[in-house]
């Protein structure tokens, strides 16, 4: 079958009255909408057009986009009087893909009914259907001797002059005229460019937004001499991976977005594990520890007798930025084998949070973008990591600080470095930081979980965690999860015990098994010039024998001058 396409139209249009008789059916014809929403026009919409081509019997629906095309471009073609529906876009100014379908028209179906109303002269009646629960009112007329809509639905009830979404959105014609010279249409340009429907959607989809390909399917597991590659480093026993990342430079801030897949390949326990910036704009850099020792880090010590490497900020040093805190289920994927009744196991596990307010930072920038995860196993884990830019931010008028202050995760744990136990101390984490102009609003963005995995241990106790600023409460607050047993499907090694319950069931210290945990904003007002000191400080558990508790906390300072 041979379809029909017709090319982008980009014309100028003036509101005007249309004749109020039959259109000619061998002319061809433009019809102008405008769309707008509780009686307001649509500023951020643009305007759209119906083309009606009698010559080349077809009807094209696109959006006016003025001299200057803003890709992706999406037009609609729908062929007479077979009703095929093509979908055509211009991805960009040399990328064009397309699809066709025979039934879309014809599937359609309508609620008609005996009210009427006027719309450019024309008596037009009311048509209905339903698409996602959205209810849609077509006003239609039979007397233009044309059939065409805004969209594609209702091409074959006649003309459609308005189209009603909701009650509240609308689509509205303000002009048609009779074109004296349509542009041919390039039939043989398209024709080769058809593809599935899900292809034709998803190629659209991702090219509204730029997408930053980090990792692909790269094993974090724990072995004697892990191999680098000249693009991504492996360190600590391989638990830890690394790469270089260019941003784009962008005046508006977008909205971003961290996606992470991962399965058991091998380890079948739930693990700590962290998306994270490496800052190397001091003197001592995480890289240098990775490189060389953990020995290279700054050490802090709160007098508690232990020694923590590379865990807050100080005049040389800017600890990792933390991207996004996850937590491994236990055996995902691998050992899905493990089959219990009426539990489909899920394939892998997929994490997504938004990062936004860190974009600042690496805007226009190359960084280091590392992901760790905590295990002993040779199999390990498998992740895939994409970070996501989506425009339509607004360009800030004022500079945005970002500061690192503190993280106490131990991504260098199977290097050595020590666990995050300094909260035995009533001093807990203190960091100081100066700044040389005032802030305001200063927000601390921070990620805590607590870990001790026996009975009494702190992954199972609720504690306080309690910041201060400059000796005086900030914020308090008992981090503490709930909804884990939402997860079980993703769980498939998971224990169960024999009072019917998971081990990925039970509540934990602000995290669960296959899960991201959220950070914490806790408003600081407004900062002045000078120096200022934060302190993290969390009642925890005393050890048991071999067993110790610790609390991964993590904190930026955000906030504008």
């Amino acid at each position: 079958m041979k379809y029909l396409y017709t090319l982008v139209f980009s014309i100028f249009i003036s509101l005007g009255a249309c004749a109020q008789s039959v259109l000619k059916s061998k002319a061809d014809y433009k019809i102008t909408y405008f769309r707008s929403s509780d009686g307001k026009p649509k500023e951020d919409r643009n305007p759209a057009i119906t083309i009606v081509s009698a010559n080349q019997n077809l009807i094209s629906n696109a959006a006016i986009l003025g001299n200057k095309a803003k890709y992706p471009y999406e037009q609609s073609i729908v062929t007479k009087p077979a009703g095929i529906l093509f979908q055509v876009a211009d991805l960009s100014a040399n990328n064009q893909i397309a699809t066709a379908d025979s039934a879309a028209i014809a599937k359609q179906v309508f609620e008609l009914s005996n009210e009427t109303k006027v719309i450019l002269g024309y008596t037009c009646k009311k048509a209905t259907t339903v698409v996602n629960s959205n209810r849609i009112d077509l006003w239609y007329t039979t007397n233009a001797g044309i059939k065409a809509a805004p969209t594609s639905l209702g091409q074959k009830l006649g003309l459609v002059l308005e189209q009603v979404r909701n009650g509240n959105s609308f689509v509205t014609a303000t002009k048609i005229e009779e074109v004296k010279k349509m542009k041919a249409i390039d039939l043989q340009k398209i024709s080769d460019k058809l593809t599935d429907g899900l292809t034709y959607k998803d190629l659209l989809w991702k090219s509204r937004f730029t997408t930053l390909n980090v990792f692909n399917n790269e094993q974090i597991n724990f072995i004697d001499k892990p191999q680098s590659n000249d693009s991504i480093f492996r360190f600590a026993g391989g638990t830890v991976i690394a790469r270089k990342v260019k941003f784009p430079e962008l005046k508006a801030k977008p909205n971003v977005f961290v996606d992470l897949t991962e399965q058991s390949n091998g380890d079948a326990y739930d693990r700590t594990g962290s998306v994270f910036i490496i800052p190397t704009d001091k003197q001592i850099s995480l890289m240098d520890a990775l490189k060389n020792s953990v020995k290279d880090l700054p050490v802090y010590d709160n007098g508690n007798g232990k020694k923590y490497q590379g865990v807050v900020a100080t005049a040389n040093y800017n600890p990792v930025i933390e991207l996004m805190r996850f937590f491994t289920p236990f055996g995902v994927g691998k050992y899905n084998t493990l089959k219990l009744k009426d539990k489909n196991w899920a394939e892998k596990v997929y994490y997504r949070q938004d990062v936004s307010e860190l974009f600042p930072l690496v805007n226009g920038k190359e960084v280091w973008v590392a992901v760790f995860i905590g295990n002993y196993d040779k199999g390990g884990h498998k992740v895939s990591l994409n970070i996501t830019l989506h425009n339509g931010g607004r360009e800030k008028e004022v500079k945005e600080v970002i500061l690192p202050l503190f993280n106490s995760t131990n991504v260098m744990e199977m290097a050595g470095q020590e666990y995050a136990t300094m909260f035995s101390s009533d001093k807990g984490l203190e960091v100081s930081f100066t700044l040389t102009k005032d802030l305001k609003d200063a927000k601390l963005r921070y990620i805590t979980t607590g870990h001790g995995g026996w009975g009494n241990g702190d992954e199972f106790v609720p504690r306080k965690n309690t910041i201060w600023l400059d000796d005086k409460e900030a914020f308090a607050f008992t981090p503490w999860r709930q909804d884990c047993g939402s997860y079980r499907l993703s769980n498939p090694a998971s224990g169960n015990f024999e009072s019917g319950l998971s081990s990925s069931d039970l509540s934990r210290s602000n995290w669960c098994p296959g899960t991201v945990t959220n950070p914490n904003w806790i408003s600081l007002g407004d900062l002045k010039a000078g120096t200022h000191a934060i302190k993290v400080t969390i009642p925890m558990g005393k050890p048991e024998g071999g067993s110790s508790s610790a609390w991964n906390v993590s904190g930026v300072l955000l906030g504008e001058e």
